[in-house]
């Protein structure tokens, strides 16, 4: 997410700090490669230049500053406009006084709306807010199936029904089920189509007037850059939206949708979808964002998410254990599970400030690396796990061929844990679990 315009920008930023003395002229330098890297990024046109308007005011004299490095001036001050660009602020979901609220998704179709009303649907109820799901798409086929489906993988409850197209007695229905059953939040998963076209408007229209509401949110896929932001337009202007989901931005280098939706609707980014798997739908801050892109990092994401995956009990029994009879095969293999709660270790690691997707290349983390090394230690019985040293040769070849792995592999691994035990001897307090150096070398 945004590492072609991270990298840009960081280029730009990096030739300025290169200097010892920054003068009028290099800042109007760096603000027109600025420029270049936005529009490259499809951000518009008339947001970037409102963008170097306010940048180039505020950077005004910034030269005579003697307090604080210009360059790192500069980069706050872009840093805050960014932050301006994205929404100012988070701003979460409006949530009903009266249960139920009422959330409806809408967009074109392959946006990822039905996935993303499960994701959310999901992320609410862990938050402590049951939700329910209402399949009000009548028109594309297996859409009611898909949803069924997420709900039931995600342990979410579906009102579905096919014996009527009539999309308003849908919802009504689903909205007096989930009242009934006390439900925090309904999402309506609403029909979607090819193009916007006036049928579906009006038919979102007498929707919305019929159940009024409390979130209008649009998923729009971030990948199509300034088409979003024109879909996004298109749909506030007919029902108002409150608010945008912008999807598959693991995908989306340039971010030029994000850069661009709330400058143009005023209305906030208030999630991003991340990638496929269920939890990965991330609440949206314009700050953190506005962080990563200019490779500051975002460590309170980071400790969040750590916060959210990580089970507090496991780990304390796993410490205390450490602390008492020191780390064996078994421990690494229980931590490592944890570390992959919280997943691919590559979009953890861009949440480092200084981490840019250059240094990740040079890294060559190879994500199958990880289940490999479980594969290997899955290979040992339990005995081997507690003594890696009784581990000979003709054990090693057992490992190596009951995980698929060749023999160097079983060798390098046992090598690194045996390192990571001296580290772990010599650190004070000792118990710190963590990865053997070079694993994922």
């Amino acid at each position: 997410m945004f590492d072609e315009l991270s990298e840009k920008v960081s280029g730009v930023f990096s030739k300025l700090r290169g200097r010892g003395v920054l003068t009028d002229s290099d800042v109007k330098d760096g603000l027109r490669e600025m420029r270049r890297v936005l529009l490259e990024a499809d951000v518009s046109f008339q947001l970037t230049r409102e963008f170097l308007e306010r940048v180039e005011k505020k950077a005004a004299g910034l030269a005579a500053i003697k307090t604080v490095a210009p360059a790192q001036q500069l980069v706050k001050i872009v840093h805050d406009e960014l932050t301006t660009m994205l929404g100012e602020r988070r701003e979460g979901l409006t949530f009903n006084s009266v249960p139920p609220t009422i959330v409806m998704l809408v967009g074109l179709q392959g946006s990822g709306k039905t996935t993303t009303a499960a994701k959310l649907a999901r992320k609410l109820r862990l938050e402590g807010r049951p939700s329910r799901l209402v399949a009000a798409d009548v028109y594309r086929p297996a859409a009611i199936d898909q949803l069924e489906t997420l709900g039931a993988q995600l342990e979410v409850p579906v009102h579905a029904d096919r014996t009527t197209k009539d999309v308003v007695a849908i919802a009504r229905a689903g909205i007096d089920e989930g009242r009934r059953a006390r439900d925090r939040v309904v999402l309506l998963d609403t029909a979607g189509r090819l193009q916007i076209d006036q049928p579906m408007m009006d038919e979102l229209v007498r929707l919305r007037d019929a159940v009024h509401p409390d979130e209008i949110l649009l998923v729009a896929d971030g990948m199509t850059g300034q088409d979003a932001v024109r879909i996004a337009q298109g749909f506030n202007e007919a029902l108002g939206i409150t608010g945008v989901i912008l999807t598959k931005m693991d995908g989306d280098a340039r971010g030029g949708a994000a850069l661009s939706i709330y400058g143009v609707t005023k209305k906030p980014i208030k999630y991003i979808g991340v990638g496929e798997k269920p939890d990965a739908l991330e609440e949206f801050h314009p700050e953190r964002m506005a962080g990563r892109i200019l490779q500051m990092g975002d460590i309170v994401s980071l400790v969040e998410k750590a916060q959210e995956a990580f089970d507090a009990a496991e780990a304390r029994k796993l410490e205390k254990k450490v602390r008492k009879e020191g780390v064996d095969l078994q421990d690494f293999l229980t931590a490592m599970k944890q570390m992959q709660k919280l997943g691919p270790l590559e979009g953890l690691l861009r949440m480092l400030p200084g981490v840019n997707s250059k240094m990740l290349k040079q890294a060559n983390m190879d994500p199958k690396r990880m289940r490999h090394v479980e594969a290997i230690v899955l290979s040992m019985t339990p005995a081997e796990r507690r003594t890696p040293s009784i581990i000979n040769g003709s054990r090693r070849a057992r490992i190596a061929k009951g995980a698929g792995r060749p023999i160097s592999e079983v060798n390098r691994l046992l090598d690194q844990f045996r390192e990571m035990q001296k580290m772990m001897k010599k650190a004070a307090g000792g118990g710190r679990m963590g990865l053997p150096p070079g694993l994922l070398r």
